[in-house]
């Protein structure tokens, strides 16, 4: 996607080191962060330097390549070493199925090779197809997902689907930006998703570089907007979807749903095929994470004097809790955009519009 006029991708690998956007320091500063290691590559995706289930799954792919090439080390025990940096990596985020996909993706392409240089020469070239077809699969959500848009549409989305996400284009907004590249009128209202402000912080900012008009709002007007019949649709991306359609997002998403289908506001979930878990049958089974709550309990932000604060927003000694995703039931789902076509949950899986 464009910032100020040049292309950049999320995250991407130059020798033996994964380049990322630093995603804490925006809206106030675009940095690009070097991973050196695989183990710096894990800190990146477990402090969510790096997040998005696509963003996730392209550098956890970079990350299970950087251990390949660190096995080379005479110091270590090389399959031992490779398990570890698996699991590592493996153990940064639970929810999002697109870094379990990447991680399986690179490992299973070096178990079929002996030779150490060959082994390392596929891993590479696995983890940057899979960033490759990230991109690709993004790009086409945002054709079929195009064709749902129509002039003077008012559309909300919840935390940050976009191409911060991804490797590019995005999820919930590649269909948004399909559709102002060929100049539809759009409106699109961001919640700002707490706790992390997501929405607030990314979504914006990245829907603000690219020109579309866009406005922030609480997480708890949109129920009321929709009531009001001031929202045409929703869309959302997803991290883990089940086989029967249940999809697992960033909390306060299965709220969206349920008031929009109150509403009758149509409720699209936009994700690639990576991101579907064949072995998950339904959304009880998605592992949930809770993170930390201190995320609940302060707020991090630029001052007015552009310096990187944290503060308290909760009485000293309070207890919060933070579950970080919750799950939609499939029976609140319009559709799920993905790079194949639209599917219908409750339809055969292969059915598309």
């Amino acid at each position: 996607m464009l910032v100020n006029g040049k292309h950049y991708r999320t995250v991407w690998m130059e020798g033996h080191t994964v380049l990322l956007i630093d995603q804490t320091l925006i809206p106030s500063r675009l940095a690009i962060v070097s991973m050196q290691t695989h183990q710096d590559t894990a800190r990146a995706i477990k402090t969510m330097i790096v997040r998005g289930a696509g963003a996730i799954g392209a550098a956890a792919g970079y990350g299970m390549a950087q251990v390949i090439l660190e096995a080379r080390d005479p110091k270590v025990q090389r399959d031992e070493f490779i398990m570890q940096g698996y699991h590592a990596l493996r153990s940064t985020r639970p929810t999002a199925q697109n870094l379990f996909y990447a991680l399986d993706r690179v490992l299973s392409v070096t178990k079929v090779i002996t030779d150490i240089e060959a082994q390392e020469n596929a891993a590479v070239k696995e983890a940057q197809a899979i960033a490759d077809e990230d991109a690709e699969s993004c790009r086409r959500i945002g054709e079929f997902g195009r064709h749902l848009l129509k002039p003077g549409m008012r559309i909300l989305t919840h935390c940050n689907a976009g191409w911060l996400a991804f490797v590019d284009w995005g999820t919930a907004l590649a269909p948004i930006y399909a559709a102002h590249r060929e100049r539809v009128p759009l409106t699109v209202y961001a919640d700002e998703t707490r706790p992390r402000c997501q929405g607030a912080q990314l979504t914006a900012w990245e829907l603000m570089q690219e020109g579309v008009d866009v406005y922030i709002v609480a997480d708890n007007a949109s129920g009321f907007m929709m009531q009001r019949g001031e929202i045409d649709l929703v869309i959302t991306g997803a991290d883990r979807i089940a086989v029967n359609g249940d999809t697992a997002n960033k909390i306060g998403t299965y709220e969206k749903a349920v008031v929009a289908k109150e509403n009758g506001v149509p409720f699209y979930v936009a994700a690639p095929y990576s991101t579907f878990d064949l072995c998950c049958p339904n959304g009880g089974h998605i592992p949930i994470e809770e993170r930390s709550q201190d995320e609940v309990l302060f707020f991090t932000g630029w001052t007015e004097k552009n310096e990187f604060s944290r503060v308290c927003i909760a009485p000293a000694g309070a207890k919060a809790r933070n579950l970080a995703f919750d799950v939609t039931p499939a029976k609140y789902i319009t559709g799920i955009i993905t790079e194949k076509g639209i599917m219908h949950p409750g339809r055969p899986r292969n059915q598309t519009k």
